[in-house]
């Protein structure tokens, strides 16, 4: 069982600093304004030879019941109760305020073990702030600086007399399995991992039922979700189980029009959505059906997929649409009609309030993965194109270009005599069938009869003939 502990504290004491430390990766937003975290989101942590899941919560504050503040605040409560452990995190340069001692009671209540940190501790102020953590009572503080990683040594040292002895055993075990040489002879690719998670990106513009949607497939209230447009900023992950396959559906959020992006933080929440695209094998876009093919909704598909992911369209919010006979086959008319690009894509209407097609969007997920896993080596598609393999466009431009060379062959190498009994026509039909479409005749058919009666006899090979131009013959059409 991973050993797990929970980041808390009042709103931008440096929590997400930390969080992205201990993971050793920038992947939760960090802002000098509060409030930045809204989400619970987790990540495999390590410090030394320690390794333990963490959680990045939102700030505590004391806000009024049914607020999107009282929402974030039910969603630490949970990351709490859910913790082995509590790391509780004050700014030692503000010092100990009200609220402060309010969530230490809080943290005390749920009788877990807990850590107290008092971050930004570096200089004399920081220090000075850090003494006043004594009067928590919650054991010695931790002085660290999550941004410049000091104090790190002093919590490892907290951290570790709270987790259990590490098991050596498995370690052991796999150093011996990884010694074990693979035969030679077995070239074949191994088959594919099913206890791997198939990554999911979910993605839409903002207010189109996304997290409503993750909270609906997992049975539980994971994500924030309200009527307000543009709850999520963070992009979080949750693994998923169905049908015996293990799924990591990422939450996104809500892209608006480069134009409308101004917001220094709205540019990160767009930067992380669109890293998720980038690291999703199926992208399901989000469509909100009352109003579905909206500008936005369509450059969001076509960038799913020119960044090569499996496109799945979601049409969300299924219930609030009025007769609906004859809308899904409609749905599916349009996608083709807007989306050219992914023709033929799955399309699934459905509604996270009833649960009416959500079963068949995991289905279309499962499906949409199944030929972009395909993967062709390349002697196979080497000896496709050997065979005479191609497009039908071209295949025509190269029997016509063949043709076309032909006849000027037989025009040029003709004998001086019979230059002027060749008639021009194989020229003509070349020069067709060589034009593009809608493209008038490069000559008309009696001044190409009389160019050649001009130019045969006298000049076979184009060089320049008495009475016109040098190159005539070779015109371009």
């Amino acid at each position: 069982m991973t050993f797990t502990l929970a980041i808390v504290g009042r709103p931008n004491v440096g929590k997400s600093t930390l969080f992205n430390r201990l993971v050793g990766k920038r992947i939760a937003l960090v802002d000098d304004r509060p409030g930045v975290t809204r989400d619970r989101r987790e990540g495999e942590a390590s410090l030394g030879d320690l390794e333990f899941t963490i959680i990045d919560t939102a700030g505590l504050e004391d806000t009024r019941e049914g607020s999107l503040e009282s929402r974030m605040r039910a969603q630490t409560e949970e990351a709490i109760r859910l913790a082995d452990a509590v790391l509780f995190m004050i700014d030692a340069r503000i010092g100990l305020t009200p609220d402060d001692r309010s969530f230490a009671e809080l943290v005390r209540k749920s009788g877990k073990p807990v850590i107290l940190a008092a971050n930004k501790s570096e200089g004399k102020v920081g220090m000075a702030g850090a003494y006043e953590a004594f009067a928590l009572g919650l054991g010695d503080p931790v002085p660290l600086s999550a941004e410049h990683g000091e104090g790190i040594n002093e919590l490892y040292e907290a951290l570790a007399a709270l987790m259990p002895a590490p098991d050596r055993g498995e370690d052991e075990d796999e150093d011996e399995t990884a010694g074990e040489e693979v035969p030679e002879g077995d070239q074949e690719a191994p088959p594919e991992d099913l206890s791997k998670p198939i990554p999911v990106a979910i993605v839409g513009r903002p207010n189109a039922g996304k997290s409503t949607l993750v909270n609906a497939l997992i049975g539980e209230d994971r994500l924030l979700t309200g009527p307000e447009a543009g709850i999520t900023r963070d992009s979080i992950s949750v693994d998923w189980d169905w049908g015996g396959r293990k799924f990591r559906l990422v939450d996104t959020a809500g892209l608006r029009k480069r134009a409308r992006i101004e917001d220094k933080l709205e540019k990160l929440s767009v930067a992380d959505a669109l890293r998720s695209i980038r690291f999703a094998e199926v992208v399901v876009v989000c469509m909100d059906a009352t109003k579905p093919f909206e500008d936005q909704d369509l450059r969001i598909a076509d960038l799913a997929s020119k960044e090569g992911r499996a496109v799945v369209l979601a049409f969300t919010k299924w219930d609030l649409v009025p007769h609906k006979g004859g809308k899904a086959a409609k749905l599916r008319e349009e996608t083709d009609h807007w989306l050219p690009q992914i023709k033929g894509c799955p399309v699934v209407a459905n509604s996270a309030e009833t649960g009416q097609g959500l079963d068949r969007l995991m289905q279309a997920i499962l499906d949409a993965r199944v030929p972009w896993q395909k993967r062709i080596s390349t002697s196979t598609l080497v000896r496709w194109l050997q065979g005479g393999h191609r497009p039908p466009h071209q295949a025509a431009l190269h029997d016509a270009g063949q043709d076309a060379a032909a006849d000027l062959r037989r025009l040029l190498l003709a004998p001086r005599g019979a230059a002027r009994e060749l008639s021009a026509l194989p020229r003509q039909r070349a020069a067709r069938e060589l034009r593009p479409a809608g493209h008038a005749d490069p000559l008309p058919p009696e001044e190409d009869r009389q160019s050649l009666r001009r130019d045969g006899a006298e000049d076979p090979v184009g060089e320049g003939a008495r009475g016109a131009p040098a190159g005539q013959l070779n015109r371009p059409p």
